[in-house]
């Protein structure tokens, strides 16, 4: 004989075993079916909008191709950007307030920019972009950050 012998004791674990695999599969895919990020923006002026990008990688935050953005109208409230259904991971959010509306950040004449700008973790960089070391947070549940506009 190759192997242990098949019990019946054996064949009713086995099925007690997968039948509790089954019953419980809804609620591990119910836990892990998405979290949300939610971002408050302090904006120095009630004027045009927040475009908010979010990044998965630390590849996609330093080349600048965001997994998801948002634009939000700022207001006299906090502006706020949910982001939903994100699977468990590392994020960095990279922000800039378009307070004349045009759709894209201005920059001065040195390539500076001349609207404020943020990033997540309230995160500062020297010379650029905050680092994503700076910038990155966990997701593995809810998440909300309120972020300063600079």
């Amino acid at each position: 004989m190759v192997g242990p012998r098949w019990r019946p004791e054996m064949f009713r674990f086995a099925c007690a075993a997968a039948a509790a695999l089954i019953l419980s599969a809804p609620a591990a895919l119910a836990q892990d079916a998405g979290h949300a990020v939610t971002l408050s923006f302090e904006t120095g002026a009630p004027t045009g909008r927040v475009m908010v990008a979010l990044f998965d990688s630390e590849t996609g935050y330093e080349s600048n191709r965001p997994a998801a953005s948002l634009m939000v109208e700022a207001g006299e409230a906090p502006a706020t950007a949910e982001f939903r259904d994100l699977p468990a991971g590392t994020y960095a959010v990279k922000a800039f307030h378009d307070v004349d509306g045009d759709g894209r950040m201005n920059l001065n004449q040195f390539g500076i920019p001349t609207e404020p700008f943020a990033f997540s973790n309230n995160a500062a960089g020297n010379m650029g972009p905050a680092p994503w070391e700076g910038a990155r947070f966990e997701v593995s549940g809810d998440v909300a950050q309120t972020i300063r506009l600079r």
